[in-house]
Order: C-alpha cells, then sequence, then structure tokens
C-alpha cells in the first residue's frame, strides 16, 4: 500500500503533510503535491495532516488515476519537505468540484 494524493489538492496546496513525512516523498507542481509511490512506508502520518482530505490510501476504490499521476509526476517534479504559504485563494477552492480541470503539469518551487 502507498498514499495518494488526488484532486482535492489542487488549487488548495496546503503542505502541512510535507512537514510529518518521515521519507520525504512529497512532490511539487504548480498547482498540487504528490506522493513518489516507490519512496512512500506506508505509515499514514500525512492522511489526518491534510486539511482538505486529499491523501488517501491506494486501497480506496477508484484511485487508480490518480495514483498513476502520482508515479509520473513525482519523477519530474522537484521534491518538497518545508511547509510554505498555501495559495492565498485556497479557501475558495476547497470542496470545489471539478478540481481535476484546474490541474497543471508544471513544476513547482521544490525546496
Amino acid at each position: 500500500m502507498t498514499y495518494v494524493v488526488t484532486d482535492a489538492c489542487i488549487r488548495c496546496k496546503l503542505m502541512d503533510c510535507v512537514e510529518v513525512c518521515p521519507v520525504d516523498c512529497f512532490y511539487e507542481g504548480e498547482n498540487m503535491l504528490v506522493i513518489h509511490p516507490d519512496e512512500c512506508i506506508d505509515c499514514g502520518v500525512c492522511e489526518p495532516e491534510c486539511p482538505v482530505d486529499a491523501i488517501k490510501p491506494d486501497t480506496v476504490p477508484g484511485l487508480e488515476k490518480w495514483l498513476a499521476l502520482n508515479a509520473e509526476y513525482a519523477k519530474i517534479w522537484p521534491n518538497i519537505t518545508i511547509k510554505r504559504e498555501p495559495p492565498a485563494d485556497w479557501k475558495e477552492w476547497d470542496g470545489k468540484p471539478g478540481k481535476e480541470a484546474e490541474f497543471s503539469p508544471k513544476p513547482g518551487q521544490g525546496d
């Protein structure tokens, strides 16, 4: 098992999860984070830290697409281990439907 960042993170990108990850397996895109599935040790400490409930175990049905996206972008986006300020408008995007259309493949700044 591994953990997966889902579309709930898009445009919210709160970084509470990166601070608690013992193996630094988060990678930063322009408007979301992903978890490298080969680096995740399945400890689960990140899941309850996410204020927007964007992190799920890969055993939840229907997450195959998000697991593939996490694996793909974790290879090309920079590693992130330090919490920074979230986007100024993140509260406007929290829980909003259709956020998948807002996904950006561009990398974030990383550490």
